[in-house]
């Protein structure tokens, strides 16, 4: 049965993709240099939670739409490298346990049984009540972008899903003119000015 919402099937696909990257970490690499000051397991926990915080909030369900769209979604909260947000990443790290490859397993076969049975509803997120269909691509972000930061820090190869990556990079550009940068971004992309050194939509 095909699920009533269009994104499931790419959220599924960059969780998957996820999963085999995963898979391919080296057993000596979780305590090398991650992403900045976290670890390559605390980048991973960090990444699983995009698996964790869906199957959460499916059990929230919120009154009303309070973010419109996944680009207002980043527009609303600092996604800066905070101290709550390395507590969480560092906890999240520490329960995939022994075994992170099965802890991911478990998660995944989750999503993959409910996921395709549910339909578009308004749910409580942590920058508050969101449509899932709204919710999912921020997932497909996260997801898409962490798996590229994890890769690079275990120097693997990885090639993203074409569906994956598209939506994660139009997401990025969403979230670019939402910010105001669509034009230097534009520009950037078409090879006629360099973004400001650093620059990143979230």
């Amino acid at each position: 049965m095909d699920s009533p919402l269009p994104q499931a099937a790419t959220y599924l696909a960059a969780a998957a993709s996820f999963r085999e990257l995963l898979a391919r970490v080296p057993p000596d690499a979780w305590d090398r240099p991650g992403l900045g000051h976290w670890t390559v397991r605390t980048l991973a926990g960090h990444t699983s939670r995009a698996l964790v915080t869906v199957l959460t909030y499916l059990d929230q369900p919120a009154e009303r739409v309070e973010r419109e769209s996944a680009a207002a979604y980043f527009s609303g909260l600092d996604f800066s490298s905070s101290p709550d947000i390395t507590a969480r990443a560092v906890a999240a790290g520490e329960a995939l346990g022994e075994d992170p490859l099965a802890t991911v397993d478990g998660l995944l076969a989750r999503l993959q049984q409910r996921l395709p049975r549910e339909t578009d509803r308004v749910i409580h997120t942590i920058a508050g009540g969101m449509r899932i269909s709204d919710y999912l691509p921020t997932r497909i972000f996260e997801l898409a972008v962490h798996s590229l930061d994890l890769a690079a820090a275990c120097g693997l190869a990885v090639r993203l899903p074409p569906d994956v990556e598209r939506a994660a990079a139009e997401l990025a550009v969403q979230i670019a003119v939402g910010r105001g940068d669509g034009a230097p971004v534009l520009q950037a992309l078409t090879g006629r000015a360099a973004l400001p050194q650093g620059y990143s939509v979230v």
